[in-house]
């Protein structure tokens, strides 16, 4: 991973900012297709590309519940790590046919219980509608099976007890993919510099979750708050996670915490603005999401992630630099010496093979189970106890 002096950098970046006048030109029409919402009959999202070549096989696993596309992720991650998809299982026919197409490997299983039931399954995923996850996890956890699951884990805080109770009775792994820290490069990156004190003690995160919604392409779930458990519940648990994880706190409240419906009441159910204020004991947080990334926006949206250090600071654009480099995983560090870019297309992901691994040892190599409930905990809390702005724009 290169760290290259921002300054040596300027020539190149003249002809970056030149060529991004006829960038700018083509986004409006190419934003279009940067989408990760559901087609409308409660479909996942656009595959992000073609399925992962398989390892080794470490373990066998199942798929339960595709109603978001972050359940392509999910699997890669696990084939990466050292899984074998076996089968899956969905409700929904358009959803299992895309599925299988992507992953021929895998069998449409005839049920979910045929999937509980399969001694042969170590392990299973899903991205189900998010409020059916918890139940779903109960019941894979009851039949001695690891679950991995999408965010948020869980959309109720009496959810969050039971799946508590049931993991420390069974001793099973509830496992959340916050896949804004545990799947981008630069965030894996930017714990490692963290780590080896690159910017000294840890003050507060700054975490900005900015999604587009295009709203035509949701399913009806997606408006209905005891589905999706509110923006702070659903988006914002990304932010709890990384929070807790960059200041090392393993106790935290929530200081304050607001929510709105601005712009669609025409969909009363959705909260499309949120904000948090966090108290930790290794540091402070802040929070916001929303739903309002603009179509102009070469992607789905301008995730960052500030980490605030006594002897410096790293800023994470997570999807974008609008400075003008391709793609994203962009990390920028700033310490006493020098501002530097940090280059991590080359990064390693390691929590598909490390929560494969937990499987066969029984370690927490992964997240720890705590930080798994934690996060979400925070996540709950402030959506039970936000304030409602009355804007409308």
């Amino acid at each position: 991973m290169g760290v290259i002096p921002i300054r040596k950098e300027e020539e190149g970046m003249k002809k970056q900012r030149t060529d991004r006048r006829g960038f700018l030109k083509s986004s409006i029409t190419a934003a279009g297709v940067a989408w990760t919402a559901a087609r409308p009959a409660g479909a996942a999202a656009a595959p992000e590309g073609p399925p992962v070549p398989a390892g080794p096989a470490r373990i066998r696993f199942a798929a339960i519940g595709l109603n978001h596309g972050h359940i392509n992720g999910q699997v890669d991650s696990v084939i990466r790590g050292g899984g074998a998809l076996g089968s899956f299982f969905a409700k929904e026919p358009d959803l299992a046919a895309a599925f299988s197409k992507r992953y021929p490997q895998a069998r449409l299983a005839a049920s979910e219980r045929a999937i509980l039931e399969d001694p042969s399954i170590q392990l299973v995923v899903s991205a189900s509608i998010p409020n059916e996850r918890a139940p779903l996890g109960i019941e894979v956890m009851r039949h001695g099976k690891d679950f991995m699951v999408d965010k948020p884990g869980m959309t109720t805080l009496e959810q969050l007890a039971e799946v508590r109770r049931v993991q420390a009775e069974t001793k099973r792994i509830y496992s959340i993919l916050y896949s804004e820290r545990l799947e981008n490069r630069a965030t894996v990156r930017a714990g490692e510099l963290v780590k080896a004190g690159a910017i000294g003690k840890v003050i507060q995160t700054v975490g900005l979750g900015p999604h587009r919604m295009s709203p035509r392409t949701r399913p009806a779930w997606f408006f209905e708050r005891e589905r999706y458990g509110g923006i702070l519940c659903d988006i914002a648990s990304h932010q709890f996670d990384q929070f807790l994880f960059f200041t090392g706190s393993n106790r935290a409240e929530v200081v304050a915490s607001q929510v709105a419906n601005v712009h669609h009441p025409d969909h009363p159910g959705l909260e499309d603005f949120g904000d948090v204020v966090l108290r930790g004991n290794g540091g402070a947080g802040y929070v916001r999401v929303d739903w309002f990334t603009p179509d102009g926006l070469n992607t789905w949206g301008d995730g960052r992630l500030t980490v605030l250090g006594t002897d410096g600071f790293i800023e994470i654009r997570k999807n974008v630099d609008i400075a003008g480099r391709p793609g994203g995983d962009h990390l920028f560090l700033v310490d006493q010496k020098q501002t530097s870019y940090v280059e991590c297309k080359d990064q390693p992901l390691p929590y598909g093979e490390q929560l494969v691994s937990d499987v066969l040892d029984r370690t927490e190599t992964a997240v720890p189970q705590e930080h798994v409930f934690l996060a979400m905990q925070l996540a709950l809390e402030a959506e039970k106890k936000a304030q409602r702005l009355s804007l409308r724009g």
